[in-house]
């Protein structure tokens, strides 16, 4: 297929799930809702509350941002196709999952990077922190962490879009890089994705976690040589992110074992790594630091209070019956 745009490629994954394809809509859609939901609502309170306009929360908005961006590319449209019988998707539109859940998979790497460079400037050098983590580097690093992934991803998408397909058939549930590639007719291009994708993981990926095992290192290091009671508020402080970085590398492990040997699993195997990858990440964001981050606990019960208190207000004052219709 010399001309691969309008083509519409096929999952053959849906093919065997059978009535188990019902059970899967449910925890799906519920599991996708609720992340959602309550990444909004994260975010919201992050938002709203002045004293959260701090690094590590504007930190773990763009860390939210980057999960509803890498859910919503792919889970929308796995609950299409589980709910009808057509389990295709159009080239441009498989592309354009592709560069999305790529960008969120990369962000995420990067973001965590830059959350423990600040947890290592909050605990190791606490008397610079305000000097280092000014509002302007705050910025800087946001736009890095950002804008890097999208320029790196972009040129991925972009050689991959130029190799001629030779089948229309991905045995997934939604489309990757790699399953694209390995349907591609072979070329000199395929082989030139190939080598750039492989540079793109040991930069976004390999590179940051590396950066966070010696961020940790070095506050353990520093940690080690305090009191119990200051090694306590190291550990609260980096516990959250310590959880969502093991959680988020397991799922790219399990991203990795999935592209690279798709066609040697079994159906119910292809569903649980699909669902690892991108769906239960964005859910632990807000579960792990609403739980465990005293401070944004306190600011959600503070603006549920304040919320509920004008909502008693307004229908307070709705259902006050006016003077002059009052029956002298």
């Amino acid at each position: 297929m010399n001309k691969s745009t309008g083509l519409d490629l096929v999952f053959s994954s849906y093919e065997s799930l059978g009535p188990r394809k019902y059970v899967l809509i449910i925890f799906i859609f519920l599991v996708y809702s609720v992340a959602t939901l309550a990444n909004i609502c994260i975010m919201l309170v992050i938002y709203l509350e002045s004293s959260l306009h701090k690094p590590m929360y504007i930190f773990l908005f763009n860390l939210m941002c980057s999960g509803l961006l890498g859910s919503s590319a792919v889970w929308p449209k796995v609950l299409s196709n589980l709910l009808t019988d057509w389990h295709t998707s159009s080239y441009e539109g498989c592309l354009l999952q592709v560069y999305l859940a790529s960008i969120y998979a990369a962000c995420t790497y990067s973001t965590l990077t830059v959350m423990a460079y600040d947890r290592y400037v909050s605990i190791c050098n606490p008397l610079q922190y305000h000097i280092i983590m000014n509002p302007c580097k705050i910025k800087i690093w946001l736009m890095l962490s950002n804008l890097v992934p999208v320029f790196s991803i972009a040129g991925q998408v972009y050689l991959t879009s130029r190799i001629p397909l030779c089948s229309r058939t991905l045995n997934k549930l939604f489309c990757d890089n790699l399953s694209i590639i390995n349907i591609s007719c072979s070329t000199s291009l395929s082989f030139l994705s190939n080598v750039y994708g492989l540079l793109i993981i040991v930069c976004l990926s390999v590179l940051p976690t590396c950066l966070i095992l010696l961020s940790y290192v070095k506050i353990l290091s520093v940690s080690l040589k305090v009191s119990k009671n200051g090694q306590n508020k190291a550990l609260g402080t980096c516990l959250p992110h310590l959880i969502i970085f093991i959680n988020f590398s397991i799922a790219t492990v399990f991203s990795l074992i999935y592209n690279r040997f798709t066609v040697l699993i079994s159906s119910e195997m292809n569903v649980f790594m699909s669902v690892q990858i991108t769906l239960l990440p964005p859910l632990l964001h807000p579960v792990i630091y609403g739980v465990r981050t005293k401070e944004i606990r306190k600011c959600t019960v503070k603006i549920t209070q304040r919320l509920c208190a004008s909502t008693i207000c307004f229908y307070t004052s709705i259902l006050k019956v006016p003077k002059i219709f009052a029956i002298s």
